[in-house]
C-alpha cells in the first residue's frame, strides 16, 4: 500500500539505479485521437509502433490506453501484438510518462516505487489525471509486489539522471524553480534527494531551456550519463545559433566535473539538430540527448536532420555493446517532447 514519506532513513541502504542496468519493463502512454498531436498523430503512432516492436522483443512493454475502443485501435496498428506487450487502461492528460510515472529505487536490496507529485511542469498544463496516474497503475497491479511511497514533493523523472552509484545530474533552472517546490531551499532539496534516492552528491548544471522546451531545462534534453565515468551532452558548433553561447558554457561546466574517483569525465558531444520549427514558426526542442536505453539497445531520436548520422555514430561509441536504433521523432516535437520523455523504464524486478 502507498505510504507517507518519513525522515531519518538510512541512505546507505538506498540506491537509484542507472538506466543502463537490466530492465524488466518499459512504460508508454499511447496518444489518443482527441489529444494534442492533431495532424501529427498518424506520424507519431508510426513511431510508437516501431518502438513497441523493438522494445517488446527485449523486455515487457506496458502500453497505457484510454478506453476499449482506444485499445482496439492500438491493437489494429500493431497487427499481431507481441507476447511481450501488456495493456493497462488509465486516465492520463499527456503522454510524457517520464515525468509522471513512478521512480524506482532499491532499498535494503528490494525494489520500491516513489510516487512524487506532478504539477504540470510548474503549473503550465492541466495535470489532475497525470498526478493520479501512479495510484491507478499500482492498484491495477503494476509492480504489485513493490511498495509505493507517496512523496510530498514535486519532481519529474526527466529532470534528474543517475549514474547508479550515488551521483545525480540535474539543472538548477528546473529543480530550484519556484514553480515546483517554492518552500524548499537548495539545501532542503539536496537533503530530500539524499534521503529518498540515496544520492551522495548532486552535479548541478546551470543551463537555460532549449528553445521550445517547456520543462524549465530538463536534464534529459541536455546531459546524460552513459556510464559512471562518461557523459553525453548537447553541443552546438554554429556560432549563429541562439544556443551557441549557452551550450559552450554547458561544455565548460562538464569539463570541470569529476567522477567519484576524482577523474575528468569522458565526454561525448551530441550535435544540436538544425532548427526545426512548427507551423507558427516556433522553434521546437530537438536534441539527441533524449535517447532511450533498453535491454541490449539504445534508441536514438532522429529528425530527418543532418545531425542524425553524427548522433547515431557517437552514441554507438558510448554504448559499444548495444544495438543502435534510429527512431523518427520529428512529429513528437510538436508537443515539445521526444523519445526519452514519452517512456519510463523499470529496473529488473520479477513482477513488473
Amino acid at each position: 500500500m502507498p505510504g507517507k514519506c518519513s525522515q531519518g532513513r538510512d541512505v546507505r541502504m538506498i540506491r537509484f539505479p542507472a538506466e543502463w542496468e537490466q530492465q524488466s519493463a518499459l512504460l508508454i502512454a499511447w496518444p489518443a485521437s482527441n489529444g494534442d498531436f492533431g495532424a501529427q498523430l498518424a506520424e507519431v503512432e508510426q513511431s510508437y509502433c516501431l518502438i513497441a516492436n523493438i522494445v517488446s522483443q527485449r523486455q515487457t512493454l506496458l502500453i497505457l490506453y484510454k478506453n476499449p475502443a482506444h485499445r482496439r485501435h492500438i491493437t489494429a496498428l500493431l497487427g499481431s501484438p507481441s507476447s511481450g506487450i501488456r495493456f493497462l487502461q488509465a486516465e492520463y492528460d499527456d503522454v510524457w510518462v517520464r515525468d509522471t510515472a513512478p521512480l524506482s529505487i532499491i532499498r535494503n536490496n528490494r525494489m520500491q516505487l516513489l510516487n512524487f507529485q506532478f504539477n504540470g511542469w510548474g503549473g503550465r498544463y492541466p495535470c489532475q489525471a497525470d498526478n493520479a496516474l501512479n495510484k491507478q497503475l499500482h492498484d491495477q497491479g503494476l509492480c504489485s509486489d513493490m511498495p509505493m511511497l507517496d512523496v510530498d514533493m514535486v519532481l519529474e523523472g526527466g529532470s534528474i539522471d543517475s549514474d547508479g552509484q550515488g551521483s545525480l545530474l540535474t539543472t538548477r533552472q528546473c529543480l530550484l524553480n519556484h514553480n515546483r517546490n517554492p518552500g524548499l531551499t537548495i539545501q532542503a532539496i539536496a537533503a530530500r534527494m539524499q534521503q529518498l534516492l540515496g544520492v551522495r552528491r548532486i552535479l548541478w548544471i546551470d543551463q537555460e531551456s532549449l528553445a521550445g522546451d517547456d520543462t524549465d531545462a530538463h536534464i534529459d534534453t541536455l546531459v546524460r550519463f552513459c556510464t559512471p565515468d562518461s557523459i553525453a551532452y548537447s553541443s552546438c558548433d554554429d556560432e549563429n545559433d541562439l544556443h551557441y553561447s549557452g551550450l559552450a558554457c554547458l561544455a565548460e561546466q562538464l569539463h570541470r566535473l569529476r567522477t567519484l574517483r576524482g577523474r575528468p569525465y569522458q565526454l561525448q558531444a551530441l550535435p544540436l539538430p538544425e532548427a526545426i520549427v512548427n507551423e507558427q514558426g516556433q522553434r521546437l526542442p530537438a536534441n539527441y540527448a533524449n535517447f532511450l536505453l533498453i535491454n541490449g539497445a539504445v534508441l536514438v531520436p532522429v529528425y530527418g536532420n543532418p545531425g542524425d548520422e553524427i548522433a547515431l555514430s557517437r552514441l554507438a561509441v558510448c554504448f559499444p555493446d548495444r544495438e543502435v536504433f534510429a527512431i523518427p521523432c520529428r512529429a513528437l516535437l510538436h508537443q515539445y517532447g521526444s523519445l526519452h520523455c514519452m517512456s519510463m523504464h523499470f529496473p529488473q524486478n520479477r513482477n513488473c
